[in-house]
């Protein structure tokens, strides 16, 4: 017979039988938990001390007399070796830019143009226009065809996609008028690494490769870079004797020379040979401009940036006053509150840059309009914090009645207070692939800037209007953004950012980040970015952002796409007596220098 101890044991006494079984046994009254917090003696609150005292995840380089900042190692070296020679942070800067035009081919150069914002020692804030201008016989409808449709690739890949190079101008300019050494001496290091060479990276390696077929159909460039019938691979030695000798002759004769001189006439041969505009006469007429900063403030910062013909400072200005009814700071970074209100200010921005952005010695820029908080605060009164507007719902406001990738970024700062932002371009990737033959200097595409036709997209899918249309003598529109943020009337933070389009957005969350979640730059530099321009109606990310995140945003009707990084910010902060670099990560050739 079988027997059940279920029936032998009582139901209740067996639960309990269980219950003990299942327990773990009861621990020795010596052996309980304590019930007070246990004490730390001095020593080991001491010793703790020394592993929990940064908050800082990535770490900025760190100087005090000087910082130098670019997207190639050796331009940031030049610019250092410069102020070691008792130099400035402007001579610094010349030098950086002559540099990046061999160290770095793809962007930096002497056939492009760009803008510069300088904060001298004695308190001036300068912006500096060097942008290219459309040659003396550009039209309105210059890359149409019979039927009125824009021909493609004729903005970007011939010599007619050519605009007057401002980048020699503007360099020797700033040089002559807030630096310290000679011409001579600030170019050297530009000089001497042309002349020896240096071995190709991987990621000038790669460019070249994705690049093959545009730059490939021009001996003169095939000349340059190429070996054996290929792009240059990485590891290969990059020699540049015609840059060098370009490089030399400025160098010796200043501006005049590529200008006026000889490196102009090679230029104007070469246009003049593949039915390009630029005359001689454009090179002469070529100027630089001084320009009034466009300014704002926030939250206690004073914000100095670049005014038209980009279209950068007046809405890195415009959407950073939206945003400061925000708390953000409480909302945190990368939270998915914070993105939704700023990608809904960024469309309304760039709806705007649409319609009035151009060059003001052509049209009527509503810019007090733009930048008012008054107005500001209107458009922000539209955002929905949990529905993402349609970007067909979005036209450009009414600014009026409130009147009262290729692209490389440096930021210098000197311990005199000095402090220097530069964005130049030769538009995308090496321009229009174009080598002046006998110069080694590639020339620039950046004619596709212009609104070829408005309505029609350009390489960055940016739309434009009449404001932005063809002209001969015009500058095109641009977003490059150099920034300055000041801060007891001194400079503060540094930046700019290449990226196209997305230049404004990376330049405004860059100060964003540092100060509403106050971020040193390398944090702010390894942060995911994100990007809305209006049109194409989408809500661009990078990789990282959580996918809860990513959940609530397209709950709210973003339309999200995680696609290719974006930007690579060079930015200096300067706090504490000390100053505070970092290069972009997006770019492993970069570099922060201090001393």
């Amino acid at each position: 017979m079988t027997l059940s101890y279920r029936r032998l044991i009582p139901s209740v006494l067996l639960a309990a039988l269980l219950a003990a079984c299942a327990a773990p046994p009861k621990p020795d009254a010596a052996a309980a938990a304590p019930t007070a917090a246990p004490t730390t003696t001095a020593a080991a609150t001491s010793a703790a001390a020394a592993y929990d005292f940064d908050m800082d995840v990535f770490h900025p380089v760190v100087a005090r007399r000087g910082m130098v900042v670019s997207e190639q190692a050796l331009a940031s070296q030049a610019g250092l070796e410069m102020l070691k020679a008792g130099g400035n942070a402007v001579d610094a800067a010349v030098a950086v830019g002559f540099t990046l035009a061999v160290a770095l081919p793809n962007a930096g150069n002497l056939g492009g143009g760009g803008f510069m914002m300088v904060h001298t020692a004695d308190g001036r804030d300068v912006a500096l226009d060097f942008r290219e201008m459309a040659p003396g016989h550009a039209s309105r409808d210059m890359y149409l065809d019979a039927q009125g449709k824009v021909v493609d690739g004729r903005s970007l890949f011939t010599h007619l996609a050519v605009g007057v190079p401002g980048s020699v101008a503007g360099l020797t300019h700033a040089q002559q008028r807030w630096g310290k050494l000679t011409l001579a001496q600030v170019m050297a290091p530009a000089i001497r690494l042309a002349e020896r060479g240096y071995a190709v990276s991987q990621t000038l390696a790669e460019t070249l490769d994705k690049t093959a077929k545009t730059m490939g159909q021009w001996p003169a460039t095939r000349a340059v870079f190429w070996r054996n019938g290929q792009p240059l691979k990485q590891g290969d030695w990059l020699v540049q004797k015609d840059l060098a000798q370009s490089l030399r002759l400025i160098a010796d004769q200043g501006a005049e020379v590529f200008y006026r001189g000889v490196i102009g006439q090679k230029i104007a041969a070469e246009m003049a040979r593949h039915g390009g505009l630029i005359t001689m006469q454009d090179l002469a007429q070529y100027r630089v401009v001084e320009r009034a900063p466009i300014v704002g403030e926030y939250r206690g910062y004073r914000v100095v940036t670049m005014p038209p013909p980009s279209s950068g400072g007046i809405h890195l200005v415009q959407i950073l006053n939206m945003m400061e009814g925000w708390p953000i700071g409480d909302w945190g970074a990368g939270s998915a509150q914070t993105i939704q209100h700023m990608a809904e200010a960024m469309k309304l921005a760039y709806a705007d840059r649409s319609e009035y952005l151009g060059d003001t010695d052509f049209i009527k820029v509503p810019v007090a309009g733009l930048i008012s908080k008054a107005y500001a605060r209107s458009l922000a009164a539209t955002i929905d914090a949990k529905r993402a507007r349609p970007s067909s719902d979005i036209k450009p406001g009414k600014p009026q009645p409130y009147e009262s990738d290729q692209t490389t970024h440096f930021s210098v700062a000197d311990s005199a207070g000095n402090a220097v932002a530069v964005t130049y371009t030769l538009n995308t990737n090496f321009g229009s692939g174009i080598v002046a033959d006998g110069t080694g200097i590639l020339l620039n595409n950046e004619m596709d800037d212009f609104s070829a036709k408005p309505g029609v997209a350009n390489v960055y899918g940016l739309i434009g209007g009449e404001a932005n249309a063809i002209a001969p003598g015009k500058r095109p529109l641009s977003s490059m953004t150099p920034t300055l943020v000041m801060k007891d009337g001194r400079p503060w933070l540094v930046t700019g950012s290449p990226g196209g389009a997305r230049i404004i957005t990376t330049v405004l969350e860059t100060v964003v980040d540092a100060i509403d979640f106050r971020m040193n730059p390398a944090e702010a530099a390894a942060t995911p970015r994100f990007h809305h321009q209006w049109w194409p109606d989408q809500l661009r990310v990078e990789k990282g952002l959580s996918p809860d995140t990513l959940a609530l945003l397209r709950s709210y009707g973003q339309h999200v796409a995680v696609m290719p990084t974006m930007g690579r910010t060079q930015t200096i902060q300067i706090r504490d007596g000390a100053m505070y670099g970092a290069a972009d990560p997006r770019n492993p050739d970069g570099a922060a220098a201090g001393w």
